[in-house]
Formats: structure tokens, sequence, C-alpha cells
């Protein structure tokens, strides 16, 4: 059975630490279950992104999908920073190393924004339990002073959209969920 814990700093994020078997042969790795987030949905959708070193994905965040987040190669910064109005842990950031040796697996809540910086070249594999949906895709500042974030790269590459995301301050209220919002 692997070690699932929630997180400290955001609350509601679960980090699972899987049970790794090997032999000669390699390894094997159970990476998800249903079982293991009681309060989760069914995932219904996988991806996967590949992205080089030095690169930052995010902050984005969803009102209404969770996200579980895994890095089957290289080694990703992952960072998360609590938006929903009424958590006991909002305005908190989570920064944690993923990678494919510590192969953690990690629970994100709608109203959680979400990011990563590529340490390494790196594949990270998500499953969310809502298909997209582009009005649910929002976003917050990757360098909010306010989010506090070490991301552990000096020079990030970053997408136009992730460098148009508005500071934490600017968001409208109606785009911050209140804890526990599902649907």
């Amino acid at each position: 059975m692997p070690k699932i814990r929630e997180s400290e700093a955001v609350k509601d994020v679960l980090v699972v630490e899987p049970d790794r078997h090997g032999d000669e042969r390699g390894i094997f790795i159970e990476t998800y279950r249903r079982s293991w987030f009681p309060l989760g949905r069914e995932m219904v959708q996988a991806n996967r992104a590949d992205r080089q070193a030095g690169a930052v994905v995010g902050l984005h965040y969803h009102l209404h999908q969770a996200d579980y987040w895994t890095v089957p190669g290289g080694r990703a910064r992952v960072v998360l920073h609590d938006l929903r109005r009424g958590s006991a842990t909002d305005g908190a950031t989570l920064c944690l190393d993923v990678d494919a040796d510590n192969a953690l697996g990690v629970f994100i809540p709608p109203g959680v924004a979400h990011g990563f910086a590529s340490l390494t070249d790196l594949t990270i594999a998500y499953m969310v339990d809502s298909y997209y949906n582009p009005a649910d895709e929002l976003g917050v500042a990757w360098d909010d002073p306010e989010v506090g974030a070490d991301w552990g790269i000096d020079a990030p590459v970053l997408s136009e959209r992730d460098r148009a995301n508005p500071l934490r301050a600017e968001l409208d209220p109606a785009l911050r969920p209140h804890s526990g919002l599902r649907r």
C-alpha cells in the first residue's frame, strides 16, 4: 500500500509515495488507483507533456477540475498555490520536487493553482476528472510575489499565455472558488 499524505502547506492536496517492486528486469510502480482519493471523482482524460529543461508551465487553475500528476521521466519542481476562498490554507504555496526516482503522485483539487518547472528535460503525465473545457482554464502570474514560488530556474522559458496571467490581487473574486466547490 502506498503512503498517501495530505500536504501540510495546502489543504486537500494529496501526495502519493507509491510502492516500488523490482528485480533484475527493472521496476514496477502502481501510479494511480481511484480508491486512494475518496473525495475525488473518476479521472476521465489522461495527458502527457514533454518539456525541455528550463521550461516553466503555469500557474493554471480550474474551478471544477482536479488533476493527478506524475513525472515518469526527468525532474520537475511542482508549484501549487491555494486560491480557494474560505480554505484554511488560502494563500499558501507548496513547492515539491517530483521525478522518475521518487515516483511521487500529486492530487490537485479544483481552486489550487498548479504549475511546474522543468529542472531537466522531462515527461509529465497527468489525469483530470473533467474533459478539457477552455472556460475552466484560468491562470495567475507564475512570478507573483504574493505566490512567492521558488521555481529553481534562473531563466525560465514561458508561453505567451503564462506571461500574460494576472497577479493574484487582480483576479476577479468570482473566478476564485470557495473551498470545497466541485461543480
